[in-house]
């Protein structure tokens, strides 16, 4: 499955797209310079994707890599 692929079925499953997660995420205060904070550990998102919108953990991981920077999704 490719990385887009990954964002499109989060978005068919909850309504969001990557952009709406980083905004999300900013208002959480996770968020620095339009990156996920260095102290925000990958499994405080995790759990929070996980527990309010029904992610998995791969869907999940795909999102913070967005929030890092790692990969492109908006």
């Amino acid at each position: 499955m490719t990385f887009q692929a990954y964002l499109d079925n989060i978005e068919a499953k909850t309504g969001m797209s990557a952009a709406d997660f980083r905004r999300l995420a900013t208002a959480n205060g996770w968020m620095e310079r339009g990156r996920l904070r260095a102290d925000i550990k990958a499994g405080v998102v995790v759990e929070w994707l996980k527990k309010d919108f029904g992610l998995g953990h791969g869907h999940a991981m795909a999102i913070v890599a967005v929030l890092k920077g790692a990969k492109e999704g908006c």
